[in-house]
């Protein structure tokens, strides 16, 4: 029996556990879908028809299938971490196109758990950009073909919203998970440091990048952050037990960026549910570092670490200049650990009488679907920066984040979103707000024409 669509990966696991879905003819339609809509899109790297069937009937025949949190649960990897014989191209057709000899710790985690993992999703070459695309192409938005789904989870984000998958892997270094969930009106969540493996290229961009979940709901976007993180209580979604006391911010972070009106709008109709709900809100902005330089340097730095073994002649134009830029940051010594802690600091004293913040996610809608790489070095920085800025500064700080849906924006029809943060070790405590405003404002789980 194949589930009718949208049908989540909590249905599915419980459908496949129970015996009445079947892992291979779940994941037969998966492939199928893919098959007929990724045409449109370009969300796919690579898909793995024939593997992922053969890894279905494994998953079909454990002993163990009825424990299994992700039975049959079809996901897609984004194009940045290993999966045992497939390549991981990193969005550069620089990059060895050889087999990878084993799983990334993420992937194995997933596979045993029960998932099966039916592609590897694009990115941005190296992933420097908030958009997705590469040599390889363009991947574009499920919500208006000539936008873009974000990045640099891109590919992730516009299979989930398609419906190609229930779930999907991203990983976040400037706000790369949130920033395409923002974009597809999907759930996003980067874990805060050291939740969950990170392991993506040599030193994780400083220790900014993390691994998470893209996901059409709350609960399936904690039932995946559960098994990344080999937690099974971060599967247990709980709405808030007492009055929380939430900061509001819709100052950019980044001097001179203007928000639309109407995702500010969406941050003004979500907090006063949140105050509906019983909660105190209070608007209070958090201390941005006032010199955004030591941010930069480690994004910089990480994509010319990225880089190294690589003809660099040979990359997109943008990201040689983002390369060149990031020799100079390592050969200077830039990177210092003194300015993220002191900035961890300021953050300690705004949270003292805080338990979140609400800031939108996005400054607008989407940005168009084009060859971002191709274009200067400052014009594609500058685009990220007007339409992307609010992420960035919670991967510096190492804190939870997450990208809830906020509507659609009435010009565009694209979707909005906030971004709840909050201090170490409060995943579950985002995800119970984010369940909250997720029963008070229920949002489509996928894209209208998919």
């Amino acid at each position: 029996m194949t589930p009718t669509l949208p049908a989540t990966a909590t249905e599915i696991a419980a459908g496949v556990r129970s015996g009445a879905l079947s892992a291979p003819d779940v994941v037969a339609a998966a492939l199928d879908r893919i098959a007929t809509r990724d045409d449109r899109l370009g969300a796919f790297q690579v898909v793995r028809t024939a593997k992922a069937a053969v890894d279905a009937a494994e998953v079909a025949r454990r002993v163990d299938l009825a424990q299994l949190p992700l039975a049959g649960v079809p996901i897609a990897i984004k194009d940045t971490v290993p999966v045992a014989g497939e390549p991981m191209r990193n969005g550069s057709p620089l990059s060895p196109d050889g087999p990878q000899p084993a799983d990334h710790p993420v992937v194995a985690r997933l596979k045993a758990a029960g998932a099966i993992v039916v592609g590897i999703t694009r990115v941005p070459e190296l992933c420097f950009f908030a958009a997705t695309d590469s040599p390889f192409g363009i991947t574009h938005n499920p919500w208006d073909l000539d936008r873009t789904p974000g990045g640099s989870s891109g590919g992730s984000a516009a299979a989930v919203a398609a419906g190609m998958v229930p779930v999907a892997h991203g990983a976040d270094g400037l706000g790369s998970i949130r920033i395409p969930a923002a974009c597809c009106g999907l759930v996003g969540i980067k874990p805060g440091s050291g939740v969950v493996p990170a392991h993506l290229g040599p030193n994780d961009w400083y220790g900014m990048a993390e691994n998470g979940p893209l996901a059409t709901t709350v609960a399936d976007a904690a039932l995946v952050l559960s098994v990344m993180a080999d937690n099974p209580e971060l599967a247990e979604v709980r709405e808030p037990d007492r009055a929380l006391r939430i900061g509001v911010s819709t100052k950019p972070p980044v001097i001179g960026v203007r928000p639309d009106i109407e995702h500010l709008r969406a941050v003004v109709r979500t907090v006063r549910m949140l105050e509906a709900a019983g909660h105190h809100v209070e608007r209070v902005d958090p201390p941005y570092p006032k010199n955004t330089l030591p941010v930069l340097a480690r994004y910089f730095a990480g994509v010319s670490i990225d880089a190294e073994g690589l003809d660099r002649s040979r990359l997109d134009r943008a990201v040689r200049f983002y390369v060149a830029l990031g020799d100079r940051v390592r050969a200077h010594n830039l990177v210092k650990d003194a300015d993220r802690d002191e900035f961890r600091t300021h953050l300690a004293g705004y949270f003292a009488n805080l338990d979140l913040l609400v800031t939108p996610t996005l400054a607008t809608p989407p940005i168009e679907a084009a060859r971002w790489g191709q274009r200067s070095g400052p014009r594609v920085f500058a685009a990220g920066a007007r339409y992307a800025p609010y992420p960035a500064p919670w991967n510096y700080a190492g804190y939870p984040a997450v990208s809830v849906p906020a509507g659609l924006h009435p010009q565009t029809g694209t979707p909005m979103a906030v971004q709840l943060i909050a201090p170490d070790g409060s995943e579950q405590l985002l995800l119970g707000v984010a369940a909250l405003l997720e029963r008070l404002a229920p949002w489509p789980r996928v894209a209208p024409d998919f």
